[in-house]
């Protein structure tokens, strides 16, 4: 049996059970999603998005599926792991692939804003939800997106109303919780209306040692003037596969601050699509990764400039240890009449064995002439020089090695905005470096 046939047969025999426990609007589009994943398949390393990533061979388990909604006992505060000294959020929980009313923040956020249940939301108000969902994330594109299209019953909508400013960041703890293998399909929409500001920091966690697959899309719409930070830290566990799709739509004068951190996993690979729809438009997209042992994380992106007059930064650093494998494409396409473009594209990696494996494929694709675009990658190791002089300074070789580290990848953790998760990511680096963060302070259900 292929990949793909075991995903065939589900939907055909539980579609009515799936849109039972779903809404209207999420249910409209399945059947085309299924099509659609039906013709493509899942994507072979052939696939030049994918050729660093086995799709067929991450998705060939077969792993359990809660479709009919049957409540999963959890204490979240129990699994919450991402207490940031300082940082004053609201908090929520997503458990699995469905929002957690049971635990709500005592705050209020300002009027018009609303953190909630995206199939409540469909149901409610199915014409507004409508007017976005699936409008990003084109599933005749992508098979997983079509893969997550087809199944999802539930997800997270933040909505920030015109000339909105969330002061206060809104923190999303995803956990994953089962007491068998188990699949999930997690959904987002995020609608920025012009002119309003929201920053939101979505945090993966595992609570469970049972092995997930976690699809996730996430559509992010930035209106005129509009601005989105959007944080994802991803401390899981070495059985975990995380498939992580990003769409992105700016208009005019908005800005966008993407960040994607990886501290620990199983297998990741992440996906962003940025697409500039307004002139004036800016984004910054930085990545950290630190992987040891058999992990893998690939990240891909593909920004494309559509309009004059837009910026895009991309800076995204790997330290790799042990057997672990990284790999980075990134793609900038600008098109014809597009320009004033201003792109900088940076991939910079460290491999600290012979056994790790770092690939990089930055790429620009250019239809103006009047633009400034430049891109560059490395791979290398660290440097004999700086240890041998540390060393005569009485530093300690394995003390070394570590501040190096350090400092190859706080290039990216001093890009964050926000000071409090900035300072929380210098002490969990460090942490991660020196092979203290198997377990996190605070967290009952895996100790």
């Amino acid at each position: 049996m292929n990949s793909e046939q075991q995903y065939i047969d589900l939907y055909k025999q539980c579609r009515d059970m799936i849109g039972a426990h779903s809404a209207d609007v999420l249910n409209s589009v399945r059947d085309k999603a299924f099509d659609d994943f039906c013709q493509q398949g899942f994507p072979t390393r052939k696939v030049e998005r994918y050729k660093y990533t086995d799709m067929p061979a991450l998705m060939a388990p077969d792993y359990g599926l809660n479709l009919k909604r049957l409540e999963i006992p959890v204490d979240p505060y129990e699994a919450f792991r991402c207490d940031v000294p300082n940082l004053s959020t609201s908090l929520y929980f997503v458990l699995n692939d469905a929002f957690y009313t049971k635990a709500l923040p005592k705050s209020q956020l300002p009027e018009g804003v609303i953190v909630g249940s995206l199939r409540e939301e469909a149901t409610k108000n199915p014409e507004f939800i409508g007017r976005y969902y699936a409008h990003l994330a084109r599933t005749d594109a992508d098979a997983v997106t079509a893969l997550n299209t087809m199944l999802a019953q539930d997800g997270l909508l933040v909505y920030v109303p015109k000339g909105v400013v969330v002061d206060r960041a809104v923190q999303i703890i995803n956990i994953l919780r089962s007491d068998v293998d188990l699949m999930v399909n997690r959904r987002v929409l995020i609608v920025v209306e012009e002119g309003a500001e929201v920053k939101l920091l979505f945090c993966d966690h595992a609570a469970d040692d049972h092995r997930f697959l976690a699809t996730q899309v996430i559509e992010a719409f930035v209106g005129d003037g509009a601005t989105l930070d959007l944080y994802c830290l991803e401390e899981t566990h070495a059985k975990n596969v995380r498939i992580s799709n990003v769409y992105i739509e700016q208009q005019r004068d908005s800005h966008v601050n993407h960040n994607v951190i990886t501290l620990h996993n199983g297998t990741t690979r992440n996906s962003l699509d940025l697409r500039f729809r307004g002139e004036g438009a800016e984004c910054q997209c930085n990545g950290c990764v630190i992987a040891d042992k058999h992990q893998h994380v690939d990240n891909n992106t593909l920004i494309t400039h559509e309009v004059s007059h837009c910026e895009s930064h991309e800076l995204y650093k790997y330290v790799l240890d042990e057997d672990a494998t990284g790999a980075f494409a990134g793609k900038v396409y600008v098109a014809h009449g597009a320009q004033k473009t201003v792109s900088q594209m940076t991939n910079q990696n460290l491999t600290t064995t012979t056994a790790a494996r770092m690939y990089t494929q930055p790429m620009l694709e250019i239809y103006a002439d009047d633009v400034k675009c430049a891109h560059g990658s490395t791979v290398g190791q660290l440097n004999d020089a700086a240890l041998f002089y540390m060393r005569q300074r009485g530093i300690n070789e394995r003390e070394a090695r570590i501040l190096l580290q350090q400092a190859f990848i706080n290039e990216v953790i001093d890009n964050i905005k926000l000071a409090p998760l900035r300072d929380r990511l210098h002490y969990l680096v460090d942490k991660r470096f020196r092979g203290e963060l198997n377990k996190c302070e605070g967290c009952k259900l895996c100790k």
